[in-house]
């Protein structure tokens, strides 16, 4: 299908966002479909592989119709920075421009399209020899050695940061080493205001819809075998990440098999912290002048939607 002209010229990516099961991957497909674009997802859990069912990532039949990139690069005991997803968007950005074809970020994690829009302060480039230094005092040492010196020396860093977290100690200690300048004082600091933003469509629903959505799509998941998969991720050769341990819906589902929480009581649990995430999202994309809010009906035809959105080209500041 013919790229509208509107949007062919675009020379940066479209954004296109939405709280929780506000239908953005299915809009998405669509959209990028007219567009002749390729898919960057901005979802801070779509790029786990084997955490398929909680985190409501594209099917492999979405994936089929529309290159995606960033979704399935890492395995669940894997963490994943802000500036490491920065660097790896950038470099697919280049690479869909590079074959002519329009980049299309479809995504709910605010800080991720934040970032993308403004720009983040994410410290001193890698430093090779300084972490092989670091990792090997570790193996000579143990991990929690170095913890102990993070605390010294940035005990804002060292409480967030998990004792056993080699990677991120090692990074931690890398920037102090570096700047001389801890690692909390400076992160996710936004450092421009950009001129030209690039256009961000954020879709909206009536706000006991966009719950009724997410409450149902709860249901479907643990319906279709979350449970099972969350025990499945739990069998692996290595413990989960600490990321992907808290994220929505396994949480839940583990809090459930260590028998604190009965079935019933992780699925309202699920629902009930999916609506509050989804009101923190809204309040997000609100906060951004340069969203484009488009108001859904109850039972939209995602289709339908991206047409909608191909003829609301002309009216976004490009």
């Amino acid at each position: 299908m013919a790229m509208f002209p509107a949007l062919s010229r675009l020379e940066g990516p479209l954004f296109l966002t939405g709280p929780t099961a506000s239908g953005k991957t299915a809009v998405g497909v669509a959209l990028a479909e007219r567009l002749g674009a390729e898919i960057i997802s901005m979802d801070s859990m779509s790029v786990y592989r084997r955490m398929e069912i909680g985190t409501a990532k594209p099917s492999a039949a979405d994936r089929q119709r529309v290159p995606h990139h960033l979704v399935d690069v890492l395995e669940p005991w894997q963490e994943f920075s802000l500036a490491e997803y920065l660097r790896a968007a950038d470099e697919a950005v280049r690479a869909i421009q590079s074959r002519g074809r329009p980049v299309l970020f479809v995504g709910g994690t605010p800080l991720y399209l934040k970032s993308l829009q403004c720009g983040v302060d994410t410290g001193p480039p890698p430093d090779a020899a300084l972490r092989a230094k670091l990792e090997e005092q570790a193996a000579r040492q143990g991990t929690e050695a170095l913890h102990r010196r993070l605390a010294e020396v940035d005990p804002a860093a060292a409480g967030r940061i998990h004792p056993n977290d080699l990677r991120r100690i090692v990074r931690a200690l890398e920037v102090f080493e570096k700047t001389g300048v801890p690692i909390s004082r400076g992160q996710v600091h936004f450092h421009r205001s950009p001129d030209r933003v690039a256009p961000v469509l954020c879709l909206e629903l009536p706000r006991q819809e966009l719950y009724h959505r997410i409450n149902e799509r709860v249901q479907a998941m643990f319906d279709r075998g979350l449970v099972a998969e969350v025990r499945n991720l739990l069998q692996l050769e290595q413990p989960l990440s600490r990321t992907a341990r808290q994220a929505l819906g396994y949480k839940e589902v583990i809090e459930h098999m260590e028998g604190r929480l009965s079935l019933s009581e992780a699925i309202e649990r699920v629902q009930r912290r999916s609506r509050q995430f989804a009101k923190r999202q809204l309040t997000w994309f609100r906060s951004l002048s340069e969203c484009q809010r488009l108001q859904l009906d109850p039972g939209f035809d995602p289709n339908e939607v991206a047409e909608r959105l191909v003829c609301f080209a002309p009216h976004l500041p490009l």
